[in-house]
């Protein structure tokens, strides 16, 4: 009896989103007395290994194609179904990232089984239960919820459990899983793709800056990377900005973009859309920079500071430099 937990890196490490979807898989498995195991596509590096052991992995399968060279949602939702079944697994896992949530509905319509969504504590009541909560309405609202279905299929709310490391490493052991796929498998694929050069992912940032509307042009953004820079943050930004055509959407913060969870966010020239505040709700801290006292971000924020961005945000990077020595 096992728990299979798909897991993605960045080429060299787990992302974090990934270990915190470990540490759900391995409660859900103590829950029942089940091995936890672990797939990844293409062959795992040195650290990645190193992390499944330290997070109680005892077997990793490295799902081993040419045809999975780029990232192909069916064919990776056809591996997983192939795996779980070889190894009879109760349950199957994958972190709530997009591509997590995609390969997981599609295995959902192979198996032809629920795929629930957001979940951060799940445990087996009997061999086809699982007791679980997750998020809903962006984590505006917890579901309790009874799943009877076999194989479960999860997702883990990156912003709901924390990544621990379990209290004794395991062992793993790593095997090669060859899948049968077929064309139909391949319709849909990456051709290709543009990387991230440098810096953190807004997800996983420990502090990000947002900047909205009141940044004024794309140009304008210019300070805020340079505060980002300094404090070692990510840029995110409202839909206002994406839509203006300043950013890209994959830097915008909301329901519709990624929802943060940092320890410090500061807003700045938000008014805080509903559903830009349901995407930064996860925040430890948030600092509001606004002209209007009265904006709804303003309501979200641990501290505001109400005036001119364009005024403020130099003077804070003069600060920090001169007491950092960088002036």
């Amino acid at each position: 009896m096992t728990v299979l937990c798909l897991l993605e890196d960045d080429g060299t490490q787990p992302i974090d989103a990934s270990l915190r979807a470990l540490s759900f898989s391995r409660a859900l498995a103590e829950s029942s007395g089940e091995e936890l195991a672990a797939a990844v596509v293409g062959e795992p590096g040195a650290s990645v290994l190193a992390s499944l052991c330290s997070f109680g992995v005892s077997a990793a399968y490295s799902i081993e194609s040419d045809e999975l060279a780029s990232y192909a949602p069916v064919a990776w939702a056809r591996a997983l179904a192939g795996l779980g079944s070889s190894l009879a697994a109760t349950a199957t896992v994958a972190a709530g990232t997009d591509r997590g949530n995609e390969v997981m509905a599609h295995l959902g319509a192979l198996l032809e089984l629920p795929m629930v969504a957001n979940c951060f504590t799940a445990q087996r009541s009997d061999a086809t239960t699982v007791l679980l909560s997750r998020q809903r309405w962006a984590g505006s609202l917890i579901e309790d919820a009874v799943l009877e279905a076999s194989p479960a299929l999860l997702t883990v709310a990156f912003d709901g459990v924390v990544p621990e490391p379990a209290p004794r490493p395991a062992t793993t052991s790593l095997q090669t899983y060859l899948p049968a796929l077929d064309e139909q498998d391949l319709a849909v694929r990456v051709s290709d793709w543009t990387k991230q050069s440098s810096g953190i992912t807004l997800a996983e940032a420990r502090v990000v800056i947002g900047g909205g509307r009141g940044v004024g042009s794309a140009d304008g953004f210019g300070p805020i990377e340079e505060l980002a820079g300094l404090l070692g943050a990510a840029v995110g930004v409202s839909r206002a900005v994406t839509s203006a055509g300043w950013r890209s959407h994959s830097h915008q913060v909301g329901q519709t973009g990624t929802r943060i969870a940092p320890d410090l966010y500061v807003a700045c020239g938000i008014s805080g859309a509903i559903q830009h505040l349901a995407g930064c709700q996860s925040a430890k801290h948030v600092i509001a920079i606004n002209t209007d006292a009265d904006a709804p971000i303003i309501s979200r924020a641990d501290h505001a500071v109400i005036g001119d961005l364009s005024v403020i945000i130099p003077a804070l990077v003069a600060a920090i430099r001169q007491r950092s020595g960088t002036a």
